[in-house]
């Protein structure tokens, strides 16, 4: 158990080690605050602001649609439907199977949506795909999550003349814990995928004012740098990929705190 846990933490530092040590001397404010100017991806001046914006942008409205979306199912399938039922079942095992397809399906499928509809790679297409992407990862966790809860539970809120409307809200926030940590694996998810982005979002050197406009996002501003032979370029993807990882450790904190604070009030 100790070398297990010793491994898994060297290889996290391993990773945190090499982009730090690379793209710290790259990582500037002028990448974090500007958009790429003229010749960015050959050495020349600019930032990469336009892939930040953008990944939150897919990142934040994919989760957001992906827990309404989510949400209303999984408590369809624990309150509304009768337990371990066929529809309750065949849901579950859809979800598994949607968990286990490699993003770079979705991405394939969102394409041919869009050629069949005759749309372009643009936001609103980013966050359609990322959000099928997501949605089995916010459901089985929250099914699971809401699964735990004692059987007792419910039979005390019938008992009290609850409809099952209002023993779904007492589920929902009984849950709340749970659904916090699913929200932060989907957003981790979103934020760190580009073979789903890469078909669907497209991408552009300015920041979005629309949802019809393509964007960039940091995963593939990191690939198209890293692809370059210049190694001012190549560092600079380091210092994407530091932003990157910042920026999913800051949600992990905040969720993690949150987490605490409200398993606290649990019912």
């Amino acid at each position: 158990m100790i070398l297990a846990t010793l491994i898994i933490a060297g290889s996290l530092l391993m990773i945190l080690y090499t982009i730090a040590s690379k793209g710290m001397q790259s990582l500037t404010w002028d990448i974090i605050s500007k958009v790429p100017e003229g010749g960015y991806y050959i050495g020349k001046g600019g930032g990469i602001l336009n892939a930040i914006i953008g990944s939150l942008y897919i990142s934040i409205g994919a989760t957001v649609l992906g827990l309404v979306i989510s949400i209303p199912v999984v408590l369809y399938v624990n309150i509304y439907a009768k337990r371990n039922s066929w529809l309750a079942n065949i849901t579950r095992l859809t979800f598994d199977v949607l968990f286990g397809i490699p993003s770079i399906v979705y991405g394939a499928f969102g394409f041919t949506i869009m050629v069949y509809f005759g749309l372009r790679a643009s936001l609103l297409a980013g966050i359609i795909t990322v959000t099928l992407l997501v949605i089995p990862i916010l459901a089985r966790a929250i099914d699971e999550v809401i699964r735990l809860a004692p059987t007792e539970l419910s039979d005390a809120t019938y008992a009290l003349g609850a409809t099952r409307w209002e023993t779904s809200l007492i589920f929902l926030r009984q849950a709340i814990p749970g659904i916090i940590t699913a929200i932060l694996l989907s957003f981790g998810r979103a934020i760190g995928d580009a073979a789903t982005v890469l078909f669907t979002a497209g991408y552009t050197d300015s920041i979005p004012t629309s949802l019809g406009q393509p964007t960039a996002t940091l995963p593939l501003a990191i690939f198209f740098q890293l692809s370059s032979p210049i190694e001012e370029v190549q560092n600079r993807a380091y210092a994407a990929a530091l932003i990157l990882t910042f920026i999913v450790l800051i949600i992990s904190l905040s969720a993690k705190y949150f987490s605490k604070k409200l398993s606290k009030h649990k019912i």
